[in-house]
């Protein structure tokens, strides 16, 4: 067997051998190059020539570095940054040599509690990619709205009264594009206001422009000039941004809802009898397009690495820590350490699971009903989604509301006698 331990970095990687009996056996440094990077895999096949029995330890479960690693068929262990800053004894001085010491002789400890890296099969990984980003423009598009709101507010209230509560809505994004103060608004004939809500595909244009034209002659407070002037091409842009961030929003839906479709069934006893996982993630309450992709992207395509449904909650952040010591009183407090992506996102599922599931609105206000705040009745729904979302993976069948409620029912007789 051969211990691999890499320190990573942008430029340089710090690397450390080793063999079980002899410890670490050769140490340097490694450009972070294609180049670099054969030359490292051609080095391990010298001193281990069985890909298997060679076990990498870093500190990333990501990038091309590891992409290499995994397609030479070496077991890539990620390792937790904490675990080997406790190693690094009392001082705790960060050295990159020491901590691919430390990492090779993680590798190399059968003992330890490692698990190898599974990677996610093409649709898995595409879909988990289109899901972050699409997560990550959300933000963007919810931050771009209220700083857009603030100018309208600042120099052009009338755009506000028009609006109303839709402010994201492509049809008014596109007439602050066009005009972005009162007066490039009224200065257009209600032709030209027709013409542009009809290129806008909105369905009553002729209404859209009296309405825009009535909220202009709205009693507002008048912004001082140099404000309108400052302001203008800062609305046009935030509107820009927000057409565009909205428009590919709309195409990786599309995208995340093809490979939804793709991903193969992995659960079951029998081939042929299972139902694809894509399809079992949608038939769930509160489950769109984007948010089961959001949670299938964090879980991959090999769910069986989840061996027991604490397992998968433990991973998506549900599972509750709980700490007693000594004469200290028990206390039970969320967790930190997990997926925060598939956290939040199955945060997100257990709210919109309210208005769509039975049982799902009963045990959220049972738990309410114990005091519990509203993110811990949440964090409690999402721990009980996941335990559901486990079983129909690994017998392959989508959820069903019916059953789980008898289910539910069955179980929960016997406390009730």
């Amino acid at each position: 067997m051969l211990g691999v331990g890499i320190d990573w970095a942008e430029d340089s990687n710090q690397v450390a051998l080793g063999r079980p009996a002899d410890g670490v056996i050769e140490e340097f440094s490694l450009a972070h190059r294609p180049e670099a990077v054969a030359r490292l895999i051609e080095r391990i096949g010298q001193l281990e020539p069985d890909p298997a029995e060679v076990r990498v330890a870093l500190e990333t479960k990501h990038g091309h570095l590891v992409e290499a690693l995994v397609e030479a068929g070496y077991a890539v262990v990620p390792v937790n940054p904490d675990l080997v800053a406790r190693r690094r004894g009392p001082a705790r001085k960060k050295d990159d040599g020491e901590d691919a010491r430390i990492l090779c002789l993680l590798a190399l400890d059968r003992h330890a509690v490692l698990r190898p890296l599974i990677p996610h099969g093409e649709a898995a990984a595409e879909l988990r990619v289109l899901a972050r980003d699409d997560e990550r423009a959300a933000r963007d598009e919810r931050r771009l709205l209220n700083r857009l709101r603030a100018d309208l507010i600042a120099a052009f209230p009338e755009a506000l009264a028009f609006a109303g509560e839709d402010l994201g809505a492509p049809t008014f994004l596109q007439v602050l594009v066009a005009y972005p103060t009162a007066e490039a608004a009224r200065a257009a004939t209600e032709a030209e206001l027709e013409a542009l809500f009809r290129r806008a595909r909105h369905g009553w244009p002729d209404r859209a422009a009296k309405r825009l034209q009535e909220a202009l002659g709205s009693s507002q407070f008048a912004p001082r000039a140099y404000l309108v002037r400052a302001k203008a091409d800062t609305i046009r842009l935030g509107a820009s941004q927000l057409l565009a961030i909205g428009a590919q929003r709309r195409a990786w839906e599309r995208r995340m809802g093809e490979l939804l479709a793709k991903l193969p069934a992995t659960g079951g006893t029998e081939a042929g009898q299972a139902s694809p996982d894509g399809e079992i993630y949608r038939s769930f309450p509160g489950l769109g397009a984007r948010l089961a992709a959001r949670v299938a992207g964090e879980i991959g395509d090999h769910p069986e690495q989840f061996s027991t449904p604490n397992s998968l909650a433990c991973y998506g952040g549900k599972a509750p820590v709980t700490r007693r010591s000594g004469k200290s009183e028990f206390v039970v407090a969320s967790r930190l350490a997990c997926n925060r992506h598939l956290a939040n996102a199955v945060q997100q599922w257990a709210f919109c699971s309210l208005q769509t599931s039975g049982w799902a609105r009963e045990f959220y206000d049972a738990q309410r009903a114990r005091g519990k705040t509203h993110h811990a009745a949440l964090r409690a729904l999402g721990n009980r989604w996941l335990e559901v979302l486990w079983h129909c993976l690994r017998k392959g069948v989508p959820y069903d509301e019916g059953v789980h409620a008898e289910n539910r029912r069955r179980a929960l007789q016997p406390r009730a006698a």
